[in-house]
């Protein structure tokens, strides 16, 4: 007797991310975040639990074979590497290049890329940003965004060097943080990095600041979805996701 097929449980849209090896928040933000249908496919690349310019850039040797990693038969749809200040850090052009080697049939994308996206989306040039990072990689956070058409009136930092220090900091505090880094000329607020617990509070944050709030899951669901001809609408989670 042959066998009889279908989709199997994802045939809307295949999603891979390539995390760092420390990364603790993404992937339990992405379940939350995910629409039926879609089928979410994680791989890590090695980093120390010690977050820097130097640690970041190293792992751009890595991406290649860990996109690799990720479902082989081809059927990725979108693949994305999953750290906001890594892939600012490579450059979207490395980034994209490495992933291509090991997924050549899924479209690349990258943390920064879906920020930038989705600041863009919602018509927002003067962006105020708030951080977990060190000094060194907020200035090239700056920098990297400036290069791309924003004019950062402020960013500001937590200067935490670890990423298992990161997914500690409170989102009660990581709201208030964020309100005293915005500016009253910002466009949008950002809060950068995927190892932060942001998600849940990004409605009350918006209707507190009465603007709107990019975060860096947020914003990554949102482009890879999107990418992958997923349009549906999610509530409860910004304004990004559920007005774009």
């Amino acid at each position: 007797m042959s066998a009889a097929f279908d989709e199997g449980r994802h045939g809307r849209a295949k999603i891979g991310f390539v995390l760092l090896a420390t990364e603790q928040t993404i992937e339990d933000d992405m379940f939350t975040l995910c629409p039926p249908g879609v089928g979410l496919h994680f791989t890590r690349a090695p980093i120390p639990d010690s977050i820097t310019v130097d640690t970041l850039r190293a792992q751009a040797d890595d991406l290649a074979q860990a996109a690799a990693s990720i479902l082989p038969d081809g059927s990725l749809d979108v693949i994305c590497y999953a750290c906001t200040s890594g892939s600012l850090v490579i450059g979207e052009g490395r980034v994209f290049a490495e992933l291509r080697k090991g997924a050549p049939n899924a479209e690349p994308t990258s943390l920064i890329t879906g920020v930038m996206a989705a600041l863009r989306v919602i018509g927002a040039r003067r962006i105020a940003v708030a951080t977990p990072y060190l000094d060194e990689i907020n200035r090239r956070e700056a920098d990297y965004m400036t290069d791309a058409g924003f004019e950062i009136v402020n960013i500001q930092g937590l200067n935490l060097k670890k990423d298992s220090d990161m997914i500690r900091v409170r989102p009660d505090f990581i709201a208030d943080f964020a309100a005293r880094v915005d500016r009253p000329d910002a466009d949008a607020l950002f809060i950068s990095c995927g190892a932060l617990r942001s998600i849940d509070m990004l409605d009350a944050l918006e209707q507190r600041l009465g603007k709107r709030v990019i975060s860096s899951n947020q914003a990554m669901m949102w482009d890879v979805l999107r990418r992958a001809g997923v349009s549906d609408r999610i509530a409860g989670y910004g304004s990004l996701l559920r007005d774009f």
